[in-house]
């Protein structure tokens, strides 16, 4: 798999509202993306199914099987699909709602189309072969990393992490010891200079419970308080 490029990558939109999903389709296509459409959760399992795509774009909000709901069954068939999740403005409850079942990115509406095409590439590029982050493969104790293949297991076991999980954890192997803030993570792994720090929040409480033996007592990314994050190897206890 090489970097994006045009009809090489299938995103699968879904939203009830049929106006936005038609803009955000058209937006795609420019871009080179091949895109379908689903407008309601039942719809979108159903064609994730018959062809898993790339990437899904996915409204929070819809009537009877709603964007959460989606969500979580798409993780348990597809643990390391790309999630980028639509929100409503300013509704912080709804976008931690949509990062604790897996969401990779959240774009609120209303938004910009041309900046979740953005984001759509961003995290694209992160599955990309020539976008990996840190290089090789990363070790502490039970823990490996490898970045090239993209794998990471725990005591042999492969881990169930969606790409921004990776790419936070990769990144906090590779630069062990010091202490990250929300910001300098948000910017470092996910690439944005502004943006709701609890993302970060979310997405390091979702590591902990894969990789610590007691996510409420961590031993291997530590809170800092008042900084942020620290990732502790073992060797080094």
């Amino acid at each position: 798999m090489g970097s994006v490029g045009p009809m090489e990558r299938y995103v699968l939109v879904v939203d009830d509202d049929r106006t936005v999903s038609d803009v955000v389709r058209r937006y795609l296509e420019q871009d080179g993306y091949r895109v379908r459409l689903s407008f309601d959760g039942a719809d979108a399992l159903v064609a994730a199914g018959e062809q898993p795509p790339d990437l899904v774009v996915l409204d929070l909000m819809m009537p009877g099987l709603d964007g959460i709901e989606v969500c979580r069954r798409l993780r348990r068939r597809l643990p390391e699909l790309p999630v980028v999740m639509l929100t409503a403005l300013g509704d912080e409850a709804d976008r931690v709602a949509g990062l604790e079942v897996g969401a990779d990115d959240y774009v609120t509406k209303p938004f910009s189309p041309r900046e979740l095409v953005l984001r759509i590439r961003s995290v694209l590029r992160r599955t990309a072969r020539d976008d990996r982050g840190p290089a090789g493969v990363l070790r502490d104790g039970d823990l490996t990393v490898d970045a090239g293949r993209r794998v990471a297991e725990r005591g042999g076991e492969p881990l169930a992490l969606t790409v921004r999980e990776f790419d936070l954890l990769a990144f906090l192997l590779a630069n062990p010891g010091r202490a990250w803030s929300r910001a300098e993570l948000l910017d470092r792994v996910w690439g944005w200079r502004f943006g709701d720090q609890s993302t970060v929040t979310v997405h390091v409480r979702r590591l902990r419970e894969k990789i610590e033996d007691r996510p409420a007592q961590p031993c291997r990314i530590v809170t800092v308080w008042g900084v942020g994050y620290r990732y502790e190897p073992l060797e080094s206890r």
